[in-house]
């Protein structure tokens, strides 16, 4: 049989035991969500590849020698099919590549149509975020949840963190000669699993808890506090947003799909070649608002058209694969936006709808340096920032993250009693809990729907134990 090792004290004993109680709570809780994000999220590294695959017919098409169609002539060739608004453009990342057309239906539902951008053939349409790597995406977000999917994974993310250093603790060497660095025992004996567990845990246990930090931006109340107090300020917002333009109402992110940083960004406002200010603030003030509406995608009479403007961002020396939303009501604007694999290329123009006139241009060296650091751990998040590299160490950590998961619930099922769920024993005195549980609550803080989720699981096991009191005698 294995053993718990022995501290050298007393009192290391009783913090040993409270600790392996919550990390234990901690893995009931998340160990499954956490399995999910790794598979999922191992499918969603190679998103790219796996899209050119799956949906080859839509995305991949002879190379030509002949230049490519204007863009208003692949535009045309969507519409004469599918009635609708346009409301994105997006060049071709290569060139065998399709260009992309998003259209707003008249049943409010937005489709993606490719076409081949020599010959203005339309190759197919799927839904907005339809792609294999789309769904993985929502999978791998929990959207099929619903609303509370954030909420969720902000909870996860938190425990996770918690399952993560409680988990050290407990690794930490106490004397014992093994299950530091080598796994002892055979597969059929809880020691294995025990010791498997802990090896596996304590390498990949520092890049989950990477992960799961840099997956709190997206959270429901974390994320959006911290993007909220990061935008508008020099160490956060980018630098280049403050600049002496007039600026709209409508927000960078009912456009496109911005970074984490650029959420709240709001967009500059066009000149009007004529005065026609009433109504333009009629269109500022409501666009753009109502979950996400995309306002009035009608041309404007006087603005330059879609070929100037894809002109225009190519002679600003655009990543090719940049998408183009475009203008909203009198007041928009055309905004080209790119997010390469090499976050120090993010890039966000925005340009007058009339005059062509660049109102705004900035990239990743304006943004502050929370929004610098924040940024590259999303980049890293997704493997996308060094490249290959990247990609295969998220993709062995993933593989090992599910072994930890496996290993937990085995060591689990095999320690478990007979018609309970195996609570790791109480130490003698109640205070001990108690202070590791003040412990845990600090972080509750930094993380308020974990903190909530502490609370709740910290009453229920007060009452459930007795006021954390051992039923029992104790050898300790």
């Amino acid at each position: 049989m294995d053993t718990i090792p022995t501290p050298r004290t007393p009192g290391r004993w009783r913090f040993y035991r409270a600790v392996w109680r919550w990390h234990f709570y901690a893995g009931l809780f998340v160990l499954p969500f956490i399995a999910w994000l790794a598979l999922t999220g191992a499918a969603y590294l190679y998103q790219k590849p796996i899209d050119r695959w799956v949906h080859h017919d839509l995305k991949v098409v002879a190379p030509s020698p002949q230049a490519p169609a204007l863009p208003s002539a692949q535009i045309a060739a969507v519409t004469a099919l599918s009635p609708g608004d346009v409301f994105r453009y997006t060049t071709s990342e290569r060139t065998d590549g399709s260009v992309e057309i998003g259209v707003l239906r008249p049943n409010r539902q937005r489709e993606v149509y490719y076409v081949d951008p020599t010959t203005t053939q339309v190759l197919g349409h799927l839904p907005d975020k339809g792609t294999f790597s789309g769904v993985v995406r929502r999978l791998h977000s929990l959207d099929l949840l619903g609303d509370y999917a954030s909420a969720l994974i902000e909870i996860a993310a938190g425990w996770a963190i918690l399952l993560v250093l409680t988990g050290l603790y407990l690794w930490w060497p106490r004397g014992q000669k093994g299950g530091i660095t080598t796994v002892r025992g055979q597969p059929r004996q809880r020691l294995f699993w025990r010791d498997l567990h802990a090896v596996t845990g304590v390498w990949v246990g520092l890049v989950l808890l990477f992960l799961a930090v840099t997956g709190m931006p997206w959270s429901v109340v974390w994320g959006k506090q911290v993007n909220a107090w990061a935008n508008g300020q020099d160490y956060g917002y980018p630098a280049g947003v403050r600049v002496q333009v007039p600026m709209s109402q409508q927000r960078l992110a009912d456009a496109t799909s911005p970074t984490w940083s650029m959420e709240q960004a709001r967009l500059p406002a066009s000149a009007l070649p004529h005065a026609h200010h009433a109504d333009a603030e009629k269109h500022d003030g409501h666009e753009g608002h109502g979950g996400g509406a995309l306002g009035d995608l009608s041309p404007q009479p006087g603005a330059i058209g879609i070929d100037a403007a894809v002109q225009r961002f190519n002679r600003l020396g655009l990543t090719p694969g940049y998408s183009v939303a475009l203008p909203r009501g009198p007041l928009g604007v055309y905004t080209a936006s790119v997010y390469p694999e090499d976050v120090a290329g993010q890039r966000v123009v925005h340009l007058d709808q009339y005059s062509g006139r660049v109102l705004l241009d900035m990239g990743y060296a304006d943004y502050g340096a929370l929004g610098r650091g924040l940024e590259w751990g999303i980049n890293v998040h997704l493997g996308q920032e060094y490249g290959t590299f990247n990609r295969l160490f998220l993709l062995v950590a993933c593989a090992a993250i599910v072994m930890l998961c496996v290993s937990g619930a085995v060591m689990w099922w095999k320690r478990r009693p007979l018609g309970g769920i195996g609570v790791p024993p109480l130490p003698k005195e109640r205070r001990t809990v108690a202070i590791v549980f003040a412990l845990l609550c600090v972080g509750g803080v930094l993380f308020p729907l974990v903190g909530v989720s502490l609370l709740v699981v910290g009453v229920l096991d007060f009452v459930a134990s007795g006021g954390w009191r051992t039923p029992g005698p104790s050898r300790n």
